[in-house]
């Protein structure tokens, strides 16, 4: 895709949602449950959509908080209800109807003071907290979030007592029977008005825990002792009250670049397509604060819901998969309490380099399908030590080998570039200089190739026998892979491997393409031809799928 003409210059006015109206449509449009793409649809992070395309409405939300409701009465789950939203303009609408919705159903929910933002870790954490020792009443959450989607989208997920998000189980129960609650015109829906649901939901302060509790998963005292100096910037959203209680309980250098919220993510700069995204593992929605590196000696910006991270260094914005090398690399040799079967968690579509790194280390790799909710399980019972995603999300244990969030958290890991820096006196860009003279250097893409419904369809339930190709790019095909190695879950695509490279093709949810992912350790000349011949290896499993 070429880039546009605005990418990484200030969002112009003539971009911006605008938000009343956003939010009146969230009021005023009704989605058609006979349509598919307006009714309830529950991908990897929960339901998303925006209320122009009657995607996320305030029907949606009515539908999915009764199922909530209903499904922890099924379930027998009877302890509060963590609820947190981020600064989108729909969040806010969003987190009124679930409150009114749950409320009714006799649901204990746990708000932030104030109604104040709260990122997704620290539901997760106050989860993990709430639940830890006992064996009834337990607590779940939901967290109101699109993540680092454009202004105009909206986001609801459920985290079930495990505190990270849910599994294709949960999701699907939920999805099915939101939309049966849709298709009988919310008639099942029980609901308060407003007043009354404030009046019983109970505040609970998500910061105050979390922030205490960092000595037990970061070592601010070396951050603090080296001088560190932090530049931080929330990108609006709900991370910023987080930060600054950081910043002043730990008398730490601790900069916040901007302290601005603003549903239309006005001080945005542009993203790679010309559209608003508080994505902070681009360079362009990150050019802001990648103009200040020399400022500080590291910096790090979080997404609105500030389940991802972004590194920035002197040297500039890190590639989200050299971050998690470098974190791995630094954490498995530096947390002694960690046991020696710990292992290391990752998806499919993640670099390479940490499997070189896992091997080196002499742990134990556990590669899964795209989706946080794999990691879940290990993070709670520390046969995983962290878990994380190339899409610049992960999360990692305490000190003590315990689980800190089984979420994704771009807190600990701004952290944690921190403290790399104050125990080692090297950057995190520089750590990943030395792993590319150790390893090798790879160069990584992922890009979108065009598929029908039915080509989607066939590419989510390949068979590994339906790839004819022997070899790739010039090298033997030594796996294709439509099970994940870690878990043997079903990756819902093709992951192809040979010694030096691999490409991974999955359809998208929403979109009539599907997504190539694709590494080589050979140089950009050998990954371009991997790219290539990917789209060949596709299209000869199509062929033999009968959709070609």
């Amino acid at each position: 895709m070429s880039l546009h003409p605005l990418a990484g210059k200030p969002a112009p006015h003539s971009i911006l949602v605008n938000i009343p109206r956003l939010v009146a449509s969230y009021y005023a449009l009704q989605p058609d449950p006979a349509d598919p793409l307006q009714r309830v649809a529950f991908g990897t992070s929960g339901h998303r959509g925006n209320s122009f395309a009657g995607t996320f409405n305030e029907a949606h939300i009515l539908a999915v908080a009764q199922a909530v409701a209903e499904y922890r009465a099924q379930q027998g789950i009877t302890g509060p209800l963590f609820m947190g939203m981020d600064s989108h303009a729909l969040s806010e609408a969003a987190w009124v109807s679930a409150l009114e919705v749950l409320v009714a159903n006799g649901v204990h929910v746990h708000v932030e003071k104030g109604r104040g933002y709260t990122p997704t870790p620290l539901v997760s954490h106050a989860i993990l907290s709430y639940n830890r020792g006992r064996s009834h009443g337990l607590a779940d959450g939901i967290v109101i979030t699109p993540s680092h989607n454009p202004p105009q989208d909206g986001g609801f997920k459920y985290n079930p007592p495990g505190g990270g998000p849910a599994d294709t189980g949960v999701t699907r129960a939920i999805q099915e029977r939101a939309n049966e609650i849709l298709l009988n015109d919310l008639r099942k829906v029980q609901r308060v008005r407003l007043t009354q649901a404030l009046e019983t939901a109970e505040e609970f302060d998500f910061i105050t825990p979390y922030v205490y509790e960092l000595r037990e998963i970061i070592d601010i005292e070396a951050i603090k002792a080296a001088g560190v100096r932090i530049g931080v910037d929330p990108l609006g959203g709900s991370s910023l009250a987080t930060w600054q209680k950081i910043a002043d309980h730990y008398g730490l250098d601790l900069t916040i670049v901007n302290e601005r919220i603003d549903p239309s993510f006005s001080f945005m700069t542009v993203d790679k397509d010309g559209k608003i995204r508080m994505d902070c593992s681009s360079p362009y929605a990150m050019a802001s604060l990648i103009g200040l590196k020399d400022q500080f000696d590291v910096a790090v910006g979080n997404d609105p819901d500030a389940d991802r991270h972004g590194i920035v260094t002197r040297d500039g914005l890190m590639n989200p998969n050299h971050y998690l090398a470098v974190a791995i690399h630094y954490l498995y040799q530096n947390r002694p309490q960690w046991g020696p079967q710990t292992g290391i968690g990752k998806t499919l579509v993640s670099s390479s380099m940490i499997d070189r790194v896992a091997a080196a280390l002499g742990r134990k790799l556990v590669e899964v399908p795209v989706g946080f909710k794999y990691f879940v399980d290990g993070l709670l019972n520390g046969t995983i030590g962290f878990g994380g995603e190339e899409s610049a999300g992960a999360s990692f244990l305490r000190m003590d080998g315990s689980a800190w969030s089984t979420d994704k958290d771009g807190i600990i890991l701004g952290l944690l570039a921190a403290e790399i820096l104050a125990k080692t006196g090297k950057s995190p860009s520089e750590h990943y200089r030395e792993l590319e003279a150790r390893f090798g250097a790879s160069a990584y893409s992922r890009m979108d190739a065009e598929a029908n419904p039915a080509q989607k369809k066939a590419l989510a339930n390949l068979s590994p026998e339906m790839v004819t190709a022997t070899e790739l790019a010039g090298e033997p095909i030594l796996a294709k892979l439509t099970r994940a190695p870690g878990n043997d879950e079903p990756i819902g695509g093709l992951k192809v491997v040979t010694e030096s490279a691999w490409f991974a093709a999955r359809p998208s949810g929403t979109e009539d393409v599907y997504k190539i992912y694709a590494e080589s350790f050979r140089g950009t000349e050998h990954l371009e031809r991997v790219m290539q011949e990917a789209r060949e290896v596709v299209n000869g499993a199509f062929r033999a799928a009968g959709v070609l």
